[in-house]
C-alpha cells in the first residue's frame, strides 16, 4: 500500500491534491484501477508498513530526518537565489502563492494521518463490497500500520501460513503491487510457482523546471532569470495522464534462473529450489534494507553475476548448499 499512498499524496509528475480528502479520493481511485487490472477472484490483501524491524529503523530514521532538513534547505536556498538575482535587475516571475506543504514524513506509522487513512480504508472497503459487484465473494484483508512489519513481509507471512493449509491450492495466482525491488526476492523465496508482480512503467527522470523562474532548461543554482514573455508558460507537468503498469512474472524469472544456476556432476543430489535460496541470500550482500551492501559489490558493475560465477565453484569445494530450509 505503501506503493500506492506516496505517489498519490505527493505526486512527482503532476500538482498535488489540495487537502486529504483529495489524497485519500486518489488513494481510492488508485485502488480501484489496480482492482480492474487484476480482478482478484479470492482474496484481496491490503497491507500498509507498520513499525519496521529494527535493523531497518537506522536507514528510516536518516531517511526522514534528511528529508525534513532538505525542504527547508531548499525553500531558503530559493529566497537566497531570488533576492539576488532580483538586486541585479533579472526579471523573475512573482511567486506562486504559498500553499500548505504536506510532510511524506506523516506517511510513519503512529502518525495522526495514519489513523484517519485506516478509518478511511476501512469506510472504502465497506462500500465497495456493498456497491460493487467486482467485490463480491472477495475477502478483504486490512492490515494498517498498527500491525508492526513493513507491508510486504506481512504478505508474505500471510502467504506462508497458508502454504501450510492442508487445503492450500498449489495452483493458486499470486499478485504483489509495489516497486520495490525485493518484491522479487520475497516472490522467489516463497517458492510459489505462479507469482507475479505488478508495478508502474519505470521512466527515467523528466526534466524538472527551475524552482525560480520555472523554465527548463537548467537548474536551480544555474539560474539567470527570465522574460517577462517566457514568464507566461510556465514549465508545469501534464497533469491526468495515467501510468502504465508492467507485469513481472516470476515464473519466466525462475525458468531463467534454473538455467543459469545449472551444476553439472555435483558430488550430491541437485535441488533447484535450494539453489534459489542460495541466489537469493547472495543477492542480499548486493543492497539489502536491512543490511549495509558490500562496499566491494556494486550491482551495476555485475556483482551478481560475478557471486553466481563463485558459487558455482564453491558448491563443488562445499559440497553442500548454504542455507537450509530457505
Amino acid at each position: 500500500m505503501n506503493g500506492i499512498i506516496h505517489p498519490c499524496t505527493h505526486p512527482e509528475d503532476k500538482p498535488p491534491p489540495k487537502d486529504e480528502d483529495e489524497m485519500m479520493v486518489a488513494i481510492f481511485e488508485c485502488i480501484d484501477r489496480l482492482f480492474r487490472i487484476v480482478r482478484p477472484r479470492k482474496l484481496l490483501y491490503m497491507a500498509i508498513d507498520g513499525v519496521a524491524p529494527r535493523a531497518k529503523m537506522n536507514q528510516q530514521r536518516s531517511r526522514r530526518f534528511r528529508a525534513s532538513k532538505e525542504t527547508q534547505e531548499k525553500i531558503e536556498e530559493v529566497a537566497r537565489i531570488r533576492s539576488e538575482l532580483q538586486a541585479k535587475g533579472a526579471y523573475l516571475p512573482p511567486e506562486r502563492p504559498k500553499e500548505a506543504h504536506f510532510d511524506s514524513n506523516c506517511i510513519t506509522p503512529g502518525t495522526p494521518f495514519m489513523d484517519r487513512l485506516s478509518k478511511c480504508l476501512h469506510y472504502y472497503i465497506h462500500d465497495r463490497l456493498n456497491s460493487d459487484p467486482g467485490w463480491k465473494g472477495v475477502k478483504v484483508i486490512l492490515s494498517d500500520a498498527n500491525v508492526p512489519g513493513e507491508g510486504e513481509h506481512k504478505i508474505m507471512d500471510y502467504i506462508r501460513r497458508q502454504r501450510a493449509q492442508p487445503d492450500h491450492d498449489p495452483n493458486t495466482q499470486h499478485v504483489l503491487c509495489g516497486a520495490d525491488a525485493d518484491l522479487i526476492m520475497l516472490g522467489l523465496a516463497t517458492h510459489e510457482p505462479n507469482f507475479t508482480i505488478i508495478r508502474e512503467e519505470f521512466k527515467p527522470n523528466k526534466p524538472r523546471p527551475c524552482d525560480v523562474c520555472g523554465q527548463l532548461g537548467h537548474e536551480m543554482k544555474e539560474c539567470t532569470g527570465t522574460t517577462p514573455d517566457a514568464s507566461l508558460v510556465r514549465s508545469d507537468p501534464a497533469f491526468g495522464n495515467q501510468d502504465s503498469f508492467i507485469f513481472v512474472r516470476l515464473t519466466v524469472l525462475r525458468e531463467y534462473l534454473e538455467k543459469e544456476l545449472q551444476m553439472p556432476n555435483l558430488p550430491f543430489d541437485y535441488d533447484f529450489e535450494r539453489a534459489l535460496d542460495d541466489w537469493v541470500f547472495m543477492c542480499f550482500f548486493v543492497g539489502n534494507d536491512f543490511l549495509p551492501h558490500l562496499p566491494s559489490l556494486e550491482i551495476r558493475e555485475g556483482a551478481v553475476d560475478r557471486l553466481v560465477n563463485l558459487y558455482k565453484k564453491c558448491v563443488y569445494k562445499t559440497k553442500g548448499w548454504i542455507t537450509d530450509s530457505g
